[in-house]
């Protein structure tokens, strides 16, 4: 269900590597929430650094709302990058899982071309 990679980089030095990817596998980065960060300003120290990348493939997208208004509850994309041994792990929840446990209507040879190109992006970010 969960797709991971343990990089040597750190959250921050994955950063560059995972938005180059992103654009290389026409994914655009929507925003970054940087759950640190966030935490912090509750008052709530984590200790670790966490963030979570919203990505999309405007065609991909396009297709599946065409599909299917409700996929929309899915969309965007996630990313996570977060603070491991020795660097950090990048990780996402599979899109066929995704879309198969959601009861959502797909077409199910979208969310594996779409997972490829996510396995892809993590792959090429972790270095």
């Amino acid at each position: 269900m969960i797709y991971q990679k343990q990089s040597r980089y750190s959250v921050d030095e994955v950063d560059g590597p995972l938005r180059a990817a992103a654009a290389r596998h026409k994914f655009g980065v929507l925003g970054v929430l940087d759950m640190t960060s966030t935490l912090r300003n509750k008052g709530i120290e984590l200790g670790e650094e966490v963030r979570v990348y919203d990505i999309c493939n405007p065609q991909a997208a396009a297709q599946a709302l065409g599909e299917n208004l409700a996929v929309a509850t899915l969309l965007p994309c996630r990313i996570a990058v977060y603070s491991s041994a020795g660097g950090s792990t990048i990780a996402m929840v599979n899109p066929t899982d995704l879309f198969a446990s959601s009861g959502l209507e797909m077409t199910s040879s979208l969310a594996a071309e779409v997972q490829r190109e996510l396995m892809g992006i993590i792959d090429e970010a972790a270095g």
